[in-house]
Parts: structure tokens; sequence; C-alpha cells
């Protein structure tokens, strides 16, 4: 209703992911940023992971559009709960790739052959494997062993892996994923938008009708800064404003709003995990309450958890990007030919 009430065009806050209102935060620069040093090193593979609906399907339809397709074949998959044999013929079809009534032997030989005549003709190919989390420990075997065609010393096919959270901690945790673990060049976590980014992402969006300086924080409290909720809350927030026949969207809007898809909009549980500890922010919370702390000290314990949480997901972040700092500097010192140097970042990330 409010597309036709304010003369939109579409709908500026769907759910569908949409590579024309990608938005780059910082996070998204950041792994935007990762998966162009993994193109511009041509091999192994490169793995984003990310709450649901942070926009890491956003960030692949982008990447996708922005690539040459004269000089980089890219396909994607987005079903992968499958064993390796069905992902193997899923990888050929991505491909072009005929796999009717032939076994795994000669589809695997028809993917190296076509994945040979691609380099050949001066193109790369890059394989895009979403919801990654479903993969199971033999799927993801045959994507190793896809990353092992090479000509003449290089590697015939690049791979990014998108992901739930859970799927890094899987790569991290298991024993059978260390070849895998081996041949990861660059990984980046997609963390929530700032507060202070919630602003510029809707009015990226949308600049009619206004919406109060207060309206836009409560928005990021409510979305937490994800993306697809974020715009779950604004769509319904447009809507009630149309109907109300407002041009205004204060805070008053946004909480009746909020407190209409209740259960739906609920907060939700933050992850503070350090190494695999993982702590209940709403847990403590409900401890906090049944110690009956109310009242400003309510308030400040409840600022005190969630600073802490922050802190946590900004130390881990700081370890990855630091890991991510040393394993470059090492290879670019490996580049250049200088075995000191090399030695002595691999020493380092050891």
């Amino acid at each position: 209703m409010y597309v036709s009430h304010y003369g939109f065009t579409g709908r500026p806050f769907q759910l569908t992911p949409d590579p024309q209102f990608y938005f780059e935060s910082a996070t998204h620069r950041k792994a935007m940023a990762y998966l162009g040093y993994g193109l511009a090193q041509g091999e192994g593979f490169i793995v984003i992971t990310g709450d649901i609906g942070a926009g890491k399907t956003t960030l692949v339809g982008h990447l996708m559009a922005t690539i040459d397709p004269q000089r980089l074949t890219a396909v994607k998959l987005a079903h992968s709960q499958v064993d390796g044999d069905d992902l193997l013929r899923l990888v050929a079809n991505a491909f072009s790739i005929a796999t009717d009534g032939v076994d795994k032997a000669h589809v695997i030989s028809r993917i190296e052959a076509f994945l040979h005549r691609q380099a050949r003709s001066g193109k790369r190919s890059l394989l895009i494997v979403d919801e990654a989390q479903g993969l199971s420990l033999d799927a993801l075997e045959t994507l190793r062993m896809l990353s092992n065609f090479q000509l003449g010393g290089q590697s015939l096919v690049q791979i990014f892996l998108l992901g739930q959270p859970e799927f890094r901690d899987a790569i991290n945790d298991s024993g059978a994923l260390e070849q895998l673990r081996q041949r990861i060049i660059a990984t980046h976590h997609l963390e929530p938008m700032q507060s202070d980014e919630v602003r510029p992402y809707i009015e990226y969006r949308l600049r009619n009708p206004q919406i109060s300086p207060e309206a836009f924080d409560l928005l990021a409290e409510a979305s937490n800064g994800v993306p697809r909720r974020l715009n779950a809350l604004c769509h319904r927030v447009m809507e009630r404003a149309a109907h109300e026949q407002s041009n205004v969207i204060d805070v008053a809007l946004v909480e009746r709003v909020w407190a209409d898809m209740g259960a739906e909009f609920a907060p939700r549980h933050v992850d503070v995990a350090a190494a695999n500890d993982r702590v209940d922010i709403e847990g403590l919370r409900a401890d906090l309450n049944g110690l009956k702390v109310d009242g400003d000290l309510g308030v400040a314990a409840d600022r005190l958890l969630r600073a802490e949480a922050k802190i946590a997901q900004m130390e881990r972040r700081l370890d990855e990007q630091e890991e991510m700092l040393r394993r470059t500097l090492a290879a670019v010192a490996a580049l250049a030919g200088d075995a000191a140097l090399s030695k002595f970042f691999a020493n380092q990330a050891a």
C-alpha cells in the first residue's frame, strides 16, 4: 500500500536480496576487500560467514554484477544439502556441462576438461557456494578435490563459501577438514551494521517520508543492525505510516509497529564467543531481573552486558584481522622472493 501512497516505483524494503540496493557498510566493505584479495590470488577458498539476514546473498549479487564475464566465468550454487556426488553434478550443471547418463568419474573428467578449456582461452573460473553450513563432509571433500585441478601450476577454479556462523565453527573445530582449512586464504564474518550506519542505509533506499532522528535510533535498536530485520521493520513502519496518512515517521509510530511484531522481533541472543565459549546475554539479563535489579541500576547493568559483548566481538575481529594480515604479508614476501621476510611472517603466524 505504501508504494502507491508515496509514489514509489518499487518497494525499497523488500526482503528478497537485490544487488541494486547493495549498501557498503564497514563490515561489507571489508568482505568485498577479502573477496577482491581472493580473486587477485586466483586460488584456494574464501569463506564469508554471517547471521541470517546479514547480507551475504546481496554481497555476492553485488560481486557478480561487477565481474567481467569476458575474463571470469562465475557460477553460484544455492542448494547445498546434498552429498558429494550430487554436489559434483550440480557444479557441472552450473557450468553447463552435461551429466545425464554419465558416471561420477566421467563427470569429474568433463569438469576438469571444461576448466582446462576456460584457462586456455584466458578465462578464469569461480564457484560460489551459498548456505555452506548445509554441506556434508563428503561434499566439502568434493570441493577440496575440485580445488586441486591445475594447469601450469595455476589453479583452474577458485571457490567462495558463504555460510552461517556455525559453518565457521565447523571448519575451525573439525579435524577432518584440516586439508580444506589449509587451502583457505581469507575469511570474514559479516557483523551487524553499526548504529550510526542505519540512517545512511535507510536514506540510501528512501528519501521520503521524513524520519525523526530518534526514530532512526529506535530502528537501529529494534533491528540490531541486521539488514533483513531492518528491512522487515521498515516495511511494516511504512505500511503503518501510509495507513495513518502520515508523512512523518516518529518514535511513537516505530514503537507501535515494534510492539505489534511481538515475538517476531524479540531481541536476539548475542554471540560473544571467545574461543568456543558462549555467553547468553538474555539469560544474564533474566538472572539480573531475578535479583530484582531495576531502575537506573538495571539500565546500567544492561548497558554493561552489551558493552562486554561488544568488546568480546571486537577482540575476536581483531584477532582474525591480525592473522589475515600476517598471512597476507607472508604471501607478499614469498612472491617478492624474500625468503627471510617470508620465514619471519610465517613464524609470526605460527
